[in-house]
C-alpha cells in the first residue's frame, strides 16, 4: 500500500459509565453541575478559595533546576502564585486541569498556558499505548491543535472510573445538596418576602361588624396617636383592647433547615467543616482540626506531585510547611522540643531554623554557648536548721 493512501487514527473517545447511564436517562439533570455556578454558592467558594490557596502557599520542590525552573516561573502572563492557585482551584472544581508546555526544539520548557476543561478534549490512542489531546487555544495565530501528545500536557487527575485517564468533578456529589438549597433559599426569600410583621392587634369589643375600610382607618388613627405619644402612654376606650405581639416567627427554621448542606459539602472535598462556619466539633482542639486539615491538603498534593514526577522527570515534592504553619512558630517549637531531647544539637537546630527562614541568614553567631533555663524542681532549696551530718 503506498505511503500516502495510509490514514492516522484521531483515537478512541473516552468514557465511563456514567455516560452510558446518562444516555440511557437523558432526563437526568442531576449529573453535571456547572462550576460557575456552584461558585456563586458561599461554602463551595470559601472551601475552594482556601484549600487552593493553601496548596499554593506551598513550595514545590524539585531535585532538577530545569524542573525548579519552570515550577518557578510557570507562565508570562500571570505571577506563580495566580496561576498555581487557578489551576488548583480548576482542579477541585472540576476534578483534573489542564496546563499546555510550549518547549523549544531541545524539549526545554519555556512557559506553560493554562487550559480551561472546554478547551481539551483527550482521546485514547486504538492500541492504548497513551493519550492524545485536541486543543482549542484562545489565540487565533495557534487556533486548533489536534492529536497533541501527553507528553506536551500537564493534565492533574482527582478520583477516576477509567484508569487515571480523566478526573471525576467533586461537584457531581453535590448536586442534590445544591438542589436542595436552592429550593430552600427560594422559599426562604418567598416566606421573608410574604411574612406579616404587626406591632400588636387592636380588638374593638361590642363594635358589631366592621367594613374593611372602617378597621383599615382606626389602625391609622391608632398609628397616628401612638407617633403623638412621644414614647407615652396610649389611653383607649373600654370598647378598645390592645395586645402586643410576641411574634415566634419560623423564619429562622427554614434558614437553619439545610445549615447540614456546608457539612456535606466539607464533607465530599474531605475537609472539617469548622473552615466553612469556623466552629465544627467544638470538643476537637486546634492541633486535631489543623491535623485533619494536613492530610487533607496531603491528598490533593499527591495528585498534583504525582503527575509532574511524570511529565517533567524529576523528584518533586509540595512542601506545605508554609501554608499551615505560615509564621513558623509551630515548627520552631518541634524543633526545640528536638534540641531538649537530645535529638540534634544546637548548631543543627540554628540550621534548620535559617533553612525555613525562622531565623535570618545574616544573624550573629552567639558570643557564649546559650544556656537553656532550666524548670525543673528538683533543685532543693538551702535552708537553716541544724546540721545533721554526723561527720
Amino acid at each position: 500500500m503506498p505511503l500516502f493512501n495510509q490514514k492516522v487514527s484521531p483515537g478512541l473517545s473516552i468514557a465511563d459509565d456514567t455516560d452510558i447511564l446518562h444516555f440511557l436517562n437523558p432526563d437526568n439533570s442531576d449529573k453535571y453541575v456547572d462550576a460557575r455556578t456552584a461558585l456563586k454558592n458561599s461554602d463551595i467558594y470559601s472551601i475552594v478559595f482556601q484549600l487552593s490557596a493553601d496548596l499554593a502557599n506551598g513550595k514545590l520542590k524539585a531535585d532538577a533546576p530545569r524542573a525548579q525552573g519552570i515550577l518557578n516561573n510557570p507562565t508570562q502572563t500571570s505571577n506563580a502564585h495566580a496561576f498555581w492557585q487557578s489551576m488548583f482551584a480548576q482542579l477541585l472544581l472540576g476534578g483534573e486541569c489542564f496546563a499546555y508546555r510550549w518547549r523549544n526544539q531541545n524539549g526545554t520548557d519555556m512557559t506553560w498556558e493554562y487550559l480551561r476543561p472546554s478547551q481539551v478534549t483527550p482521546f485514547l490512542l486504538e492500541d492504548g499505548s497513551g493519550l492524545i489531546y485536541n486543543i482549542n487555544f484562545d489565540e487565533p495565530e495557534v487556533g486548533v491543535m489536534g492529536a497533541v501528545p501527553q507528553s506536551d500536557l500537564i493534565h492533574i487527575r482527582l478520583l477516576s472510573q477509567n484508569g487515571g485517564k480523566t478526573g471525576i468533578s467533586p461537584l457531581s456529589a453535590l448536586a442534590n445538596e445544591l438542589q436542595i438549597k436552592d429550593k430552600s433559599n427560594k422559599l426562604t426569600l418567598s416566606a421573608l418576602g410574604r411574612s406579616i410583621i404587626a406591632p400588636g392587634i387592636l380588638s374593638i369589643k361590642h363594635g358589631g361588624l366592621l367594613s374593611d375600610e372602617d378597621k383599615a382607618s382606626r389602625s391609622r388613627k391608632f398609628m397616628k396617636q401612638t407617633s403623638k405619644s412621644e414614647n407615652g402612654p396610649i389611653v383607649i376606650d373600654d370598647l378598645e383592647e390592645y395586645t402586643p405581639l410576641e411574634v415566634k416567627s419560623n423564619v429562622a427554621q427554614l434558614l437553619n433547615q439545610v445549615s447540614w448542606t456546608g457539612a456535606q459539602i466539607a464533607k465530599v472535598y474531605g475537609v472539617s467543616d469548622s473552615i466553612i462556619n469556623g466552629q465544627g466539633d467544638q470538643q476537637s482542639s486546634i492541633q486535631m482540626m489543623g491535623n485533619a486539615y494536613v492530610k487533607s491538603l496531603a491528598r490533593y498534593a499527591k495528585a498534583v506531585t504525582g503527575e509532574l514526577n511524570n511529565k517533567l522527570n524529576a523528584n518533586i515534592n509540595l512542601d506545605l510547611r508554609s501554608a499551615i504553619d505560615p509564621l513558623g512558630d509551630s515548627y520552631a517549637t518541634t524543633i526545640s522540643n528536638l534540641r531538649k531531647n537530645g535529638t540534634i544539637a544546637a548548631n543543627q537546630a540554628v540550621w534548620l531554623l535559617k533553612e525555613s527562614n525562622y531565623f535570618p541568614e545574616e544573624m550573629p553567631e552567639a558570643s557564649t554557648p546559650p544556656v537553656p533555663i532550666s524548670t525543673s524542681r528538683d533543685d532543693k532549696s538551702v535552708e537553716g536548721g541544724d546540721n545533721d551530718d554526723e561527720d
